[in-house]
């Protein structure tokens, strides 16, 4: 019963420290895009953009590094200038995501038209 017993607590201490490394979103500069990933209320964005959007941010709040999101349809790249360490991905026409990466999380989460 002892070796159980150690090896359940061993599970569960393995476990427990796992929760540590979980990445995810930790903050928004749109609180309209914000306000749609907490409640999926469109009131704040394109409506139309709704789809895309849902399937960026579960991509962002899973993905650690960046070159989880070079798939060739969110036209992932770094940007320049005074937005030096920001990433971008595209959502639709000029409409994009900006957001850096923070110890593995993703923050300032941006949701704006380029042009």
């Amino acid at each position: 019963m002892v070796i159980i017993q150690s090896e359940i607590i061993k599970f569960i201490v393995s476990c427990s420290d796992t929760r540590y490394y979980i990445n995810m979103i930790i903050s928004f500069r749109h609180k309209g895009l914000e306000t749609f990933y907490r409640t999926g209320s469109t009131r704040g964005i394109q409506a139309k953009h709704a789809v895309k959007l849902n399937r960026l941010l579960a991509s962002l709040d899973a993905a650690s590094l960046p070159k989880e999101l070079s798939y060739p349809g969110y036209k992932l790249h770094s940007l320049q200038g005074t937005l030096k360490g920001y990433w971008s991905v595209w959502v639709s026409g000029h409409w994009r995501l900006t957001f850096r990466f923070v110890h593995g999380d993703v923050e300032l989460i941006d949701y704006l038209d380029y042009h």
